[in-house]
């Protein structure tokens, strides 16, 4: 039994085509070298977590003028807490370490404030989309 060739459907053929051929079997696709695409984005989201937490002019001198110690332990509790803040979509937010109040700007990881347990009482943070308790 031999197999019939394919036929094209002349209703299907726009007019003033002739000798329409099938369409070509589905195109491979090229083999690319180097990383996927996935990689790429955990290379980078693991590369923004390792960008270096900085502190604004205001927020050196609110620590300044407030008596609020930060050594490398607290540097590293409120970088913590600004991951968890960036692996749930936070732009800015309210970061409690201990007894301070650092308010943060996630995106660019800069402390854009600081506030102490003293200066707390009565305290409104605005312009903050998420808190995190560290």
């Amino acid at each position: 039994m031999s197999a019939d060739p394919i036929r094209i459907n002349p209703a299907t053929t726009p007019p003033g085509v002739t000798g329409a051929t099938p369409p070509p079997a589905a195109a491979s696709r090229p083999v690319v070298d180097g990383p996927g695409f996935d990689q790429l984005l955990k290379q980078r989201l693991s590369a923004a977590d390792t960008k270096p937490l900085r502190l604004s002019g205001h927020a050196m001198e609110r620590l300044q003028q407030r008596g609020i110690p930060v050594d490398a332990a607290t540097m590293a509790r409120l970088s913590e807490g600004v991951s968890k803040a960036a692996a749930k979509g936070s732009r800015d937010a309210l970061v409690l370490v201990d007894s301070t109040a650092f308010v943060v700007s996630v995106q660019n990881r800069t402390v854009i404030t600081a506030v102490g347990a003293d200066n707390m009482r009565d305290r409104v943070f605005t312009n903050i989309d998420s808190a995190v308790i560290n």
